[in-house]
């Protein structure tokens, strides 16, 4: 009978370990606050910082705006992925990210697409701005 308690007792703590790992794995899949997502932004610089950036591509990912619009910030200086920063913007932006849509609109007008965005669609600035602004607004 003593046997059998202490297995038991054993059993219940390495379910409970187990049960604790998996909780802690779900936390890290999830999508930190704005203000750590920004953070993580800051630490890449301009050297850049690998392990920051590929956080900030996980989230983006994941559907998070902010890390989208951070992503998209970070590829501004690299003419090879100017392209994917407007992607990115127009992600942000369509999730209602107002300074999202600020950085896309500031995008088509310096590279003269305000009238064709990517993919082929029309981009209006000022309804992309309205969008952005109103799901802010809503969202808040």
């Amino acid at each position: 009978m003593e046997l059998f308690n202490k297995s038991g007792v054993l059993v219940s703590s390495v379910l409970v370990l187990i049960g604790a790992l998996i909780a802690c794995q779900a936390q890290e899949d999830a999508i930190p606050s704005s203000s750590v997502i920004e953070a993580a932004a800051m630490q890449i610089g301009p050297n850049g910082q690998p392990a920051a950036e590929r956080r900030l591509q996980e989230w983006a990912e994941q559907g998070s705006p902010v890390a989208q619009r951070e992503l998209a910030l970070r590829y501004l200086s690299n003419p090879s992925k100017r392209r994917e920063a407007m992607a990115l913007f127009e992600r942000a932006a369509s999730a209602g990210d107002a300074q999202a849509a600020v950085g896309l609109v500031g995008m088509a007008h310096e590279t003269g697409v305000a009238s064709s965005g990517s993919a082929g669609t029309t981009l209006n600035t000022s309804r992309v701005l309205k969008e952005a602004a109103t799901a802010n607004y809503v969202a808040h």
